[in-house]
């Protein structure tokens, strides 16, 4: 019997969920460990498409762009929640809304 092999959105996910409280990773580290070195965009699109009841269970807020910011130009309202939620995990933003690494980049 041949066993499923995890398609790529399923992988990110489960990455996504080994983060710990408190810090973040960017699109592109996740699309490293996932085995996909070029797919950082893809990573993005696998977190975006995360139905209602998955957003609980994957904490799609821990992820952010390579420059330490919240990535969502045009989504304001997601932006916002997302910052507020990483706020409340005790994950600081400096002024120019930029996240620490060295202090809260996993891994």
């Amino acid at each position: 019997m041949k066993e499923d092999k995890p398609n790529f959105y399923e992988i990110v996910y489960k990455i996504t969920k080994s983060i710990p409280k408190g810090k973040v990773t960017s699109y592109g580290r996740i699309a490293v460990l996932a085995g996909s070195p070029r797919a950082a965009r893809a990573v993005g699109y696998a977190l975006n498409a995360l139905k209602k009841d998955q957003l609980q269970e994957v904490p799609w807020q821990r992820v952010i762009n390579s420059q330490g910011r919240v990535s969502f130009k045009s989504d304001t309202t997601r932006a916002m929640l997302q910052r507020k939620l990483l706020e409340s995990e005790g994950i600081d933003f400096q002024e120019e809304g930029k996240i620490d690494w060295k202090t809260f980049g996993w891994p």
